[in-house]
């Protein structure tokens, strides 16, 4: 270059002090280097927003030295995820200082307790499930009752589960939620199930699978397997053996997907040797208490406090007796909630397990009954599991007294109000005698002394004689305590408060 023109160019910077020149039009290695990290591949994961920049002071350094352009992003997502997570304890202190829960000491500590398995969900990976022909066992294999497919190994970090047993009233479905809703972000396939829901779901798919394989072909392993692939934590919320079909095939299901590496949460009214008792072939069922003893922590949630005891103001949401002014008051409740729910259409048609169930009557979110319509007919619990899963607020109409000659009846309705209770569903009743009197004895009848068994269910339960009365519809033991259960939630489903959380769609949450 010439010295004329080094004065040249010389003299236009002092004038132009913001103008750049670069010699033969090449810019700096620096920019060379910003134009690369342009072109660098992009995140699997969306970065987080970040706050706008806020002007540095004159000289201050925008990134040390010898990091590149394309490494900042990088720390600004290390960052992010080191932002602290809402655990199960951080969220029970926060609800007792808030003051919608009570200090409680006794369930504090098993709070703790789910706290610690938190704390190893954290770093546990479940090992991959790997799919495996379906083989017919040998003659053999069936004689002696061994399996076509061995077991693999539990994984050596798998945390222990926990099986929470309590009385009615000691807060086992809100700290069920409150584990479910805090798990840390890892995992990622979980499911919370009331166990009765769950247990349809297996059954229908080993009848799928007996369809689909040859005569033999165990269908455990396979379900198990599909259960384990599809979640790493299972959260099972009132656990109870009451039929024969179940108690012979639990101990195998648990067993292979505690194997593959599940991670089980239960809730229970009884203890793990309490369950099936008295049941047909219970000999059958006990390996199924002994996995339950050995692989989970076993917990007594008692703690003196039933929650259900502590006043509640009610709701109206149950109308007796049955007069032409409530049958009014309750069409004037109909239409005002589904006033801004889309239009009303009669028999619409849901379907469960491949058939169709008419509703009589209904809007998008809400459905409406008479009682011959809901439990006159054989309806099962997958149908009532259905119904309030698609409806967040059901009405039953016209709901009798019922007595003795009534009771494959009373049965349906028990089972209705267990699957309210379990999708958080608002329920609006008319009925002849108040609704948690339908199964009790007349008048005549209320001198008939209680059993033993009887006095101790509702004790456990928190419900007193003027409440529900006698009973001569139910007799063995897991007949009364689904009795008295039934009306322990239909008591809780007439508070505000239940009113005032129920039909939301995030249920779980809203208990939080």
């Amino acid at each position: 270059m010439s010295i004329h023109r080094r004065v040249l160019l010389a003299t236009n910077r002092r004038h132009h002090p913001r103008r750049l020149y670069f010699p033969m039009g090449k810019p700096p290695p620096r920019r060379l280097h910003a134009s690369l990290a342009s072109v660098q591949p992009s995140f699997a994961q969306p970065l987080p927003p970040t706050a706008p920049l806020q002007q540095q002071p004159f000289g201050t350094p925008k990134a040390e030295t010898g990091t590149s352009a394309y490494q900042l992003p990088e720390r600004r997502r290390r960052r992010w995820e080191e932002t602290p997570i809402v655990t199960p304890l951080s969220k029970y202190q926060e609800m007792v200082k808030n003051g919608t829960l009570r200090k409680d000491e006794h369930q504090h500590t098993i709070v703790e307790k789910l706290q610690a398995l938190h704390d190893q969900l954290r770093n546990y990976e479940q090992p991959p499930v790997t799919d495996v022909v379906v083989r017919t066992p040998t003659f053999l294999q069936r004689l002696f009752g061994s399996q076509a497919e061995p077991l693999p190994d539990s994984p050596l970090d798998l945390p222990k589960g926990l099986y929470l047993y309590g009385d009615v009233g000691t807060g086992k479905t809100m700290l069920m939620d409150l584990f479910y809703l805090t798990l840390p972000p890892n995992i990622t396939r979980k499911s919370r199930v009331h166990f009765h829901a769950f247990m349809i779901d297996v059954f229908k798919r080993m009848h799928a699978f007996k369809a689909s394989n040859p005569p033999g072909a165990d269908p455990v392993m396979p379900i198990a397997r599909d259960l384990a692939k599809e979640s790493t934590v299972v959260c099972f919320d009132e656990f109870q053996v009451t039929d024969i079909a179940v108690a012979m095939i639990l101990r195998r299901l648990l067993e292979c997907m505690i194997k593959f590496g599940v991670v089980f949460i239960m809730t229970s009214n009884r203890h793990p040797t309490m369950l099936y008792k008295n049941g047909i072939q219970r000999s059958s069922f006990v390996p199924a208490i002994d996995l339950l003893m050995r692989e989970f922590d076993v917990t007594d949630l008692d703690s003196g406090t039933d929650y259900r005891k502590i006043p509640r103001a009610l709701s109206n949401v149950y109308f007796h007796p049955l007069t032409p002014e409530h049958t009014k008051e309750i069409e004037k409740v109909f239409d005002a909630l589904t006033a801004h729910d889309g239009p009303v259409v009669p028999d619409k048609q849901i379907e469960v397990w491949g058939r169709r169930l008419k509703i009589p009557e209904s809007s998008d979110n809400i459905a409406k009954f008479t009682f011959a319509e809901l439990c006159g007919r054989p309806l099962s619990a997958a149908d009532y599991l259905e119904v309030t899963k698609q409806f967040n607020t059901v009405f039953v109409l016209d709901v009798p007294k019922l007595d003795l000659g009534q009771k494959d009846l009373a049965r349906r309705f028990i089972t209705f109000i267990d699957a309210c209770y379990e999708n958080h569903t608002k329920l609006f009743v008319t009925s002849e005698v108040p609704i948690y009197q339908i199964f009790s004895d007349d008048a005549s009848q209320a001198t008939k002394e209680k059993s033993d068994h009887m006095r101790s269910v509702m004790d456990e339960l928190g419900i007193s004689d003027q409440q529900i009365g006698t009973t001569s519809i139910f007799t063995g033991e897991e007949e009364i305590f689904a009795f008295a259960r039934a009306c322990s939630r239909l008591i809780q489903m007439g508070t505000k408060e239940w009113a005032m959380t129920a039909g939301h769609e995030d249920k779980h949450a809203m208990i939080l």
